[in-house]
């Protein structure tokens, strides 16, 4: 990891910067709990991680984020696919939000609702939405979403690289055909909550599942075009042409190979046909062998991403698009580095001709409406 390089200081970063000070931005997926609970020193201690400083190692802490304007931030409990004790884990990762909450009150608030990202704005602050990325922490309980939600979380992934026993993924073997029965329960009971269903990892059968039994928009909370990068955790055409009749958001991520298709032709030889690294593999040393027979990594660019932005425009409107970075501590994008970067996107945009209306949608707009529509179907 890097710390970004200083941006552009031209008429367009100036003019990111204004419409970040007005308008709310929401970052859609980050992994930073996550990396806290597997940081070596801090092994899950909030404290001990020291959020106040700048991680040069990482990619978010206080500082960038702060520097990025974000007005919202959804960060995950993520559980690893073959996690013992799935749901403990869950509870474990929310534990450590709820203390980043306690111990930085100055700089987050509790984000329940989209009138919490608003307040979050007026404040100066930043609302913190808990979410679980992989259903498999409700261990095929379906009442322990109703106390997740009652714990402060407000959307789930429903799985994450492998499938399980009620939901199939992307970048594993189908084992239902999509969404079991009870996988239809599972969304059924989110809407009734007021729970945002996330389609990033899901299969495309799935996300077809999702549409036809989901009583409210839903989101994929890290996710791209295949038609630009054929990774399977990418969202195909025939989905993307239902997102706009389901009023929901793809929330374009940073994954480089999710955004350049170099990057992902680069990964394949460590990857299995499912487009993931087979259990067991040491990544260093197969990304090692694969510079050697075929060079370095290529990069993705910010501008590569912003051509994923165009095309979901252009496909679904303006209205259904939204950013979800997915940092996690790993390599970025070159312009994308670190969560100070935001405005740097937005003045991209700009200097591609996005109007201050579409900007605004993409920036947070978007993913309030469909906060507000499921809080509405809720009941």
């Amino acid at each position: 990891m890097a710390i970004a390089n200083p941006p552009v200081q031209d008429n367009a970063y100036a003019a990111a910067l204004a419409l970040l000070d007005r308008a709310p931005l929401i970052d859609g997926h980050n992994d930073l709990p996550y990396v806290i609970r597997q940081h070596r020193e801090a092994r899950g201690d909030v404290g001990a991680y020291d959020l106040t400083r700048v991680h040069a190692e990482g990619d978010t802490d206080i500082p960038r984020m702060t520097a990025g304007k974000l007005a919202a931030q959804f960060f995950a409990a993520y559980v690893p696919p073959k996690q013992k004790g799935p749901a403990g884990f869950a509870l474990a990762q929310i534990a450590l939000m709820r203390d980043i909450l306690k111990r930085h009150a100055d700089v987050f608030r509790p984000g329940l609702s989209a009138d919490d990202v608003l307040a979050a704005k007026a404040e100066g602050r930043i609302a913190l939405i808990m979410t679980i990325e992989n259903g498999t922490a409700l261990d095929s309980q379906l009442d322990a979403l109703d106390a997740y939600f009652d714990l402060g979380v407000r959307l789930m992934t429903l799985c994450h690289n492998d499938s399980h026993d009620w939901c199939d993924s992307a970048t594993d073997a189908p084992r239902h055909d999509g969404l079991s029965a009870f996988g239809k329960d599972v969304i059924r009971r989110m809407n009734r909550l007021g729970m945002v269903v996330d389609l990033a990892h899901v299969s495309p059968k799935v996300m077809h599942d999702t549409l036809d039994v989901t009583s409210a928009p839903v989101v994929w909370s890290h996710s791209n075009a295949f038609s630009l990068c054929d990774h399977p955790r990418n969202v195909p055409d025939d989905v993307l042409d239902r997102v706009a009749g389901n009023g929901g958001v793809v929330m374009a991520t940073f994954v480089p190979d999710f955004i350049s298709q170099a990057s992902r032709d680069w990964h394949r030889p460590a990857k299995d046909q499912y487009g993931k690294t087979p259990e067991g593999t040491d990544s260093a040393k197969a990304e090692a062998e694969i510079t050697r027979s075929a060079g370095p990594r290529p990069k993705a660019t910010l501008a590569q991403y912003c051509d994923h932005l165009d095309y979901l425009a252009q496909r679904i409107g303006h209205d259904h698009v939204g950013i979800g970075s997915d940092y996690f501590g790993w390599i970025n994008p070159d312009g994308l580095e670190d969560a100070s970067t935001f405005p740097a996107l937005i003045a991209e945009l700009i200097r591609r001709g996005w109007s201050e209306d579409n900007l605004e949608k993409l920036a947070g707009g978007n993913t309030l409406r469909v906060m507000r529509a499921v809080e509405a179907a809720a009941g």
